[in-house]
């Protein structure tokens, strides 16, 4: 790194990173340390007082006094914070609330103080040691970090406090300093028009033949990221060498203006662009950025199923999960390339393992993180500044082992299971509630019905598969697809904001009868108990139905 601003940052997220090495050789009295000095600083919260935490003296009591309850329990409580009320979750003020779907299928709003961003920074700041330290090891340049994720805001509540994803805080949040990584001016993550935005991240960082990391939330938007680039290469070589900005991109005009006061020429790498695309008949992020040493998006899930896609855009370019968290906690820190593995976040929340013989009980006993065994699987609890106490947001872990005294967990999936063509996290309720009410439109029983995710488009549309019992029909199917899509729209708020420019239109496949029969017998010949089998309403396992006969496949096509 040239740029004095990077080279002191390297030194910061070092010393982050062996600071926290050093205290995964002591996590139980780390965790220890973190549950009883939150609980002093939340006993006299509203919350606090009614679950009498200034009485709460060891790590036992707690899990003994303070019950595991669902976020509609947290739910009064929230709604007093967007209201403008204090110290009800926290003791800090609320300066903004992230915004996610739960197992409910409602807008869930978590509380973001001062005090809960400085524990999500110094996990990042970890996380990026830890990335400085791999590619160290690999032999790999560091550099600047391209990354598209959008500031816009989704609204503010009656009492004024914003709201918005996860990575929308943060980035509005984020410290200039730290913006100092990115390959692109900030300003361009204000487009509010995603195409936008992608394009004029892409012009930026073109410009830089050193670029070296690319970040992505997720595998579906770093491929995504490459088929802008493949899509607009002629455009970007144009912008670059005459050094204008697209007049056809849906910019805001005040943005359009101060990005032209930033951006200029730059003929020979436009040159050395059109010598690639003229080369390789496209442009692809390994071709433009040679040096790039790796890409930071989420592993474990479903990401595997994308990263089968990566060597074509990517070659061999290692992948880093930077940090495993959601818009509830932060719950592990990657600590190597290719690795599925994080380490527990000791210093982010105190947490607790529901092992799977307890998976049903209403309040189970549960694991410290030193109690954990290798190989077996997990429910994770959570208590965090955000001003949540033992809560389950229903992620399943494996434990892979340990890094000192650490557990090192892989994300597995979530417990109910979710749907996302992009990042947009349909759940079973969602589902289930369209369907019940197109049924009731229609006038029209379902056998049963189950939506996936194509196999063969990035991003994927969602496949609606239904099937009807028999002797009976769908009249209208194009109708039935329609609504479906109006449906989910009104009752999922992350799926409509995706579905104006990121997911596709869906698909409707009414299969024959018979079909969901012939996929229970495949679950069950998996070993699944028949007394434990629930067929799922949604699935990312895009071949779960596969070899099944489609009668009738119905596209949305929209004007």
């Amino acid at each position: 790194m040239t740029n004095p601003l990077l080279s002191l940052l390297t030194v910061v997220i070092e010393a982050s990173r062996a600071s926290f090495v050093r205290k995964t050789r002591q996590t139980a009295a780390i965790q220890e340390q973190f549950l009883l000095t939150l609980l002093r600083a939340h006993q006299n919260t509203a919350l606090g007082r009614d679950f009498g935490l200034a009485d709460i003296k060891t790590v036992d009591q707690f899990r003994e006094r303070v019950p595991i309850l669902p976020y509609s329990r947290y739910e009064p409580y929230i709604e007093r914070v967007a209201k403008g009320e204090h110290n009800i979750l926290t003791p800090d003020p609320v300066r903004y609330l992230n915004l996610t779907s739960g197992s409910t299928g409602k807008q869930k709003l978590v509380p973001v103080t001062k005090r809960s961003r400085q524990v999500l920074n110094l996990a990042q700041r970890t996380s990026m040691g830890f990335a400085a330290a791999a590619a160290r090891k690999w032999g790999l340049p560091i550099g600047k970090m391209l990354l598209t994720s959008s500031v816009q805001l989704l609204g503010r509540t009656s009492g004024g406090i914003e709201y918005g994803p996860v990575s929308v805080g943060n980035l509005r949040h984020s410290h200039p300093f730290y913006r100092q990584v990115f390959a692109q001016p900030f300003e361009a993550l204000q487009a509010s028009d995603s195409l936008a935005r992608h394009y004029l991240c892409l012009l930026f960082a073109l410009c830089n033949p050193k670029m070296a990391v690319i970040g992505a939330n997720f595998p579906v938007l770093a491929l995504r990221l490459c088929d802008y680039l493949e899509c607009y290469a002629e455009d970007l070589i144009q912008d670059i060498e005459t050094g204008a900005i697209a007049h056809w991109l849906k910019l805001e005009p005040e943005l359009r203006v101060k990005l032209e006061k930033i951006w200029s020429a730059d003929p020979k790498r436009a040159d050395e662009l059109r010598h690639i695309l003229k080369t390789e008949d496209r442009l692809t992020p390994k071709s433009v950025w040679p040096d790039l040493s790796f890409i930071i998006t989420a592993r474990g899930g479903t990401s595997d199923f994308y990263f089968e896609r990566f060597p074509t855009y990517f070659g061999d370019t290692p992948i880093f999960g930077g940090v495993y968290a959601s818009a509830e906690a932060t719950f592990g820190i990657y600590y190597d390339f290719n690795n599925d593995g994080s380490i527990l976040a000791i210093e982010n929340g105190f947490f607790e393992f529901i092992p799977e013989d307890q998976w049903e009980v209403e309040q189970p006993k549960t694991l410290l993180a030193e109690e954990v065994i290798p190989g077996h699987y997990y429910r994770i609890l959570v208590t965090n500044y955000n001003g949540l106490y033992r809560y389950d947001i229903g992620d399943v872990v494996e434990v892979l082992g340990f890094y000192e005294k650490a557990p090192l967990l892989a994300f597995r999936h979530r417990l109910g299971g979710l749907l996302s063509s992009t990042t947009e996290k349909t759940t079973e309720f969602h589902a289930t509630q369209v369907m019940q009410l197109l049924q009731q439109e229609f006038n029209v029983p379902l056998e049963n019905f189950c939506i996936t995710l194509s196999e063969d488009v990035v991003p994927a549309p969602y496949l609606v598969n239904i099937e009807l019992p028999p002797g009976h029909t769908l009249p209208d199917p194009k109708a039935f697809l329609s609504r479906f899509d109006h449906r989910l729209k009104e009752i999922h708020v992350s799926y409509e904001v995706k579905r104006r420019d990121q997911v596709p239109p869906p698909r409707l496949r009414i299969l024959e009868h018979g079909s969901f029969a012939e996929v229970r017998q495949r679950l069950l010949k998996r070993g699944i108990p028949e007394s434990q089998l629930k067929f799922p309403h949604i699935s990312e396992d895009r071949k779960i139905l596969s070899g099944l006969r489609v009668e009738t496949e119905v596209r949305l096509v929209e004007g």
